[in-house]
Protein backbone atom coordinates (compact mmCIF):
# COMPACT_ATOMS: atom_id res chain seq x y z
CA UNK A 1 0.00 0.00 0.00
CA UNK A 2 2.63 2.56 0.76
CA UNK A 3 5.59 1.32 -1.85
CA UNK A 4 3.83 3.68 -4.92
CA UNK A 5 4.49 6.36 -2.25
CA UNK A 6 7.46 6.01 -0.47
CA UNK A 7 9.03 2.76 -2.13
CA UNK A 8 9.59 -0.41 -0.18
CA UNK A 9 13.21 0.39 1.16
CA UNK A 10 13.87 -1.06 4.92
CA UNK A 11 12.96 2.40 6.25
CA UNK A 12 9.26 1.68 5.04
CA UNK A 13 9.27 -1.62 6.45
CA UNK A 14 10.66 -0.46 9.61
CA UNK A 15 8.27 2.27 10.14
CA UNK A 16 5.06 -0.26 9.76
CA UNK A 17 6.55 -2.39 11.92
CA UNK A 18 7.32 0.23 14.67
CA UNK A 19 3.73 1.37 13.95
CA UNK A 20 2.05 -2.27 14.53
CA UNK A 21 4.65 -2.94 17.17
CA UNK A 22 3.15 0.37 19.10
CA UNK A 23 -0.35 -0.25 18.08
CA UNK A 24 0.08 -3.74 19.68
CA UNK A 25 1.49 -2.69 22.70
CA UNK A 26 -1.09 -0.22 23.38
CA UNK A 27 -3.67 -2.36 22.48
CA UNK A 28 -2.52 -5.30 24.88
CA UNK A 29 -2.27 -2.49 27.51
CA UNK A 30 -5.76 -1.05 27.32
CA UNK A 31 -7.14 -5.10 26.05
CA UNK A 32 -6.25 -6.12 29.75
CA UNK A 33 -7.34 -2.49 31.86
CA UNK A 34 -10.99 -3.05 29.36
CA UNK A 35 -10.96 -6.90 30.93
CA UNK A 36 -11.09 -5.38 34.48
CA UNK A 37 -14.78 -3.65 33.97
CA UNK A 38 -17.19 -6.21 33.99
CA UNK A 39 -16.18 -8.79 31.48
CA UNK A 40 -18.25 -10.32 29.16
CA UNK A 41 -18.47 -11.81 26.10
CA UNK A 42 -20.76 -9.29 24.76
CA UNK A 43 -18.58 -6.67 25.61
CA UNK A 44 -15.72 -8.83 23.47
CA UNK A 45 -18.01 -9.00 20.95
CA UNK A 46 -17.95 -5.63 20.61
CA UNK A 47 -14.19 -5.48 20.46
CA UNK A 48 -14.42 -7.25 17.42
CA UNK A 49 -17.55 -5.02 15.65
CA UNK A 50 -14.97 -1.93 16.87
CA UNK A 51 -12.38 -3.21 15.20
CA UNK A 52 -14.02 -4.31 11.91
CA UNK A 53 -15.73 -0.89 12.30
CA UNK A 54 -11.94 0.90 12.55
CA UNK A 55 -10.95 -0.90 9.57
CA UNK A 56 -13.17 1.46 6.94
CA UNK A 57 -10.95 4.39 6.70
CA UNK A 58 -8.45 2.16 5.89
CA UNK A 59 -10.47 0.42 3.31
CA UNK A 60 -12.00 3.60 1.51
CA UNK A 61 -9.44 6.91 2.55
CA UNK A 62 -5.94 4.73 2.62
CA UNK A 63 -4.85 6.08 -1.11
CA UNK A 64 -6.50 10.02 -0.11
CA UNK A 65 -4.14 9.71 3.16
CA UNK A 66 -0.75 8.09 1.59
CA UNK A 67 -1.62 11.20 -1.29
CA UNK A 68 -1.67 13.38 1.36
CA UNK A 69 1.22 12.59 3.16
CA UNK A 70 3.33 12.29 0.73
CA UNK A 71 2.98 15.55 -0.90
CA UNK A 72 3.92 17.36 2.78
CA UNK A 73 7.00 14.65 3.79
CA UNK A 74 8.74 13.14 0.63
CA UNK A 75 11.33 11.76 2.89
CA UNK A 76 10.52 8.24 2.96
CA UNK A 77 12.07 7.06 6.37
CA UNK A 78 9.61 10.25 8.20
CA UNK A 79 6.62 9.74 5.79
CA UNK A 80 6.19 6.13 5.71
CA UNK A 81 5.86 6.98 9.29
CA UNK A 82 3.44 9.10 9.63
CA UNK A 83 1.51 7.62 6.55
CA UNK A 84 1.60 3.78 8.30
CA UNK A 85 0.41 5.40 12.27
CA UNK A 86 -2.89 7.37 10.52
CA UNK A 87 -4.24 3.83 8.67
CA UNK A 88 -2.91 1.32 10.83
CA UNK A 89 -2.48 3.11 14.20
CA UNK A 90 -5.94 2.53 15.57
CA UNK A 91 -7.15 -0.68 14.20
CA UNK A 92 -4.04 -2.71 15.08
CA UNK A 93 -4.83 -0.85 18.57
CA UNK A 94 -8.00 -2.29 18.82
CA UNK A 95 -7.17 -5.42 17.47
CA UNK A 96 -4.44 -5.60 20.33
CA UNK A 97 -7.45 -5.81 22.60
CA UNK A 98 -8.84 -9.05 21.53
CA UNK A 99 -5.70 -10.77 23.17
CA UNK A 100 -5.88 -9.92 26.88
CA UNK A 101 -9.33 -10.00 26.98
CA UNK A 102 -9.21 -13.59 25.60
CA UNK A 103 -6.65 -14.23 28.88
CA UNK A 104 -9.36 -13.01 30.72
CA UNK A 105 -12.71 -14.16 29.36
CA UNK A 106 -11.42 -17.74 29.24
CA UNK A 107 -9.42 -18.22 32.33
CA UNK A 108 -11.31 -20.16 34.90
CA UNK A 109 -8.78 -20.40 37.95
CA UNK A 110 -5.82 -18.92 39.38
CA UNK A 111 -4.22 -22.34 38.75
CA UNK A 112 -4.26 -22.75 35.53
CA UNK A 113 -4.43 -18.65 34.25
CA UNK A 114 -0.62 -19.22 32.85
CA UNK A 115 -1.78 -21.90 30.86
CA UNK A 116 -4.41 -20.09 29.27
CA UNK A 117 -2.24 -16.97 28.97
CA UNK A 118 0.48 -19.44 27.28
CA UNK A 119 -2.12 -21.24 24.98
CA UNK A 120 -4.01 -18.19 24.04
CA UNK A 121 -0.41 -16.37 23.13
CA UNK A 122 1.05 -19.41 21.51
CA UNK A 123 -2.60 -19.30 18.89
CA UNK A 124 -1.74 -15.78 18.33
CA UNK A 125 1.73 -16.02 17.30
CA UNK A 126 1.22 -19.16 15.47
CA UNK A 127 -1.76 -17.32 13.52
CA UNK A 128 0.13 -14.29 12.87
CA UNK A 129 2.48 -16.16 11.23
CA UNK A 130 0.43 -18.41 9.09
CA UNK A 131 -1.45 -15.07 8.36
CA UNK A 132 1.96 -13.73 7.20
CA UNK A 133 2.79 -16.29 4.79
CA UNK A 134 -0.77 -16.95 3.58
CA UNK A 135 -1.28 -13.43 2.73
CA UNK A 136 2.47 -12.75 1.47
CA UNK A 137 2.66 -15.99 -0.52
CA UNK A 138 -0.94 -16.59 -2.17
CA UNK A 139 -3.75 -13.57 -0.85
CA UNK A 140 -1.50 -10.94 -2.25
CA UNK A 141 -1.46 -12.70 -5.42
CA UNK A 142 -4.99 -13.81 -5.16
CA UNK A 143 -6.34 -10.21 -4.28
CA UNK A 144 -5.93 -6.91 -4.23
CA UNK A 145 -5.20 -5.57 -0.71
CA UNK A 146 -8.43 -4.01 -0.45
CA UNK A 147 -10.01 -7.50 -0.95
CA UNK A 148 -7.75 -8.62 1.81
CA UNK A 149 -8.88 -5.94 4.02
CA UNK A 150 -12.30 -6.27 3.55
CA UNK A 151 -12.28 -10.49 4.30
CA UNK A 152 -10.26 -9.28 7.58
CA UNK A 153 -13.37 -7.21 8.00
CA UNK A 154 -15.74 -9.78 7.54
CA UNK A 155 -13.91 -12.03 10.25
CA UNK A 156 -13.73 -9.52 12.52
CA UNK A 157 -17.38 -8.54 12.12
CA UNK A 158 -18.65 -12.26 12.18
CA UNK A 159 -16.10 -12.85 15.22
CA UNK A 160 -18.23 -10.08 17.18
CA UNK A 161 -21.48 -11.79 16.00
CA UNK A 162 -20.47 -14.89 17.04
CA UNK A 163 -19.41 -13.67 20.43
CA UNK A 164 -23.21 -12.21 21.24
CA UNK A 165 -24.43 -15.31 19.85
CA UNK A 166 -22.67 -17.52 22.28
CA UNK A 167 -23.38 -14.55 24.45
CA UNK A 168 -27.13 -14.73 24.30
CA UNK A 169 -27.14 -18.90 24.24
CA UNK A 170 -25.03 -18.98 27.47
CA UNK A 171 -27.72 -16.24 29.06
CA UNK A 172 -30.55 -18.75 28.00
CA UNK A 173 -29.09 -21.25 29.42
CA UNK A 174 -28.49 -19.58 32.99
CA UNK A 175 -32.04 -18.39 33.34
CA UNK A 176 -33.81 -20.07 35.60
CA UNK A 177 -37.08 -21.82 33.77
CA UNK A 178 -40.36 -20.23 35.29
CA UNK A 179 -43.00 -23.02 35.67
Amino acid sequence: MLAPYFGSSVYVWGSIIAVFMLALSIGYLSGGKFSLYNASLNRYGWIFIVAAISLLPTIFYSVEIFEFVFERIEDPRYGSLVASTLVFLVPSIIMGMIAPYSVRILIVSVDTSGHTAGFLYFVSTLGSAIGTILTSFYLVLWMEVNQILWFTFSILFSGGCLAFIVARVENQQTKPSVA
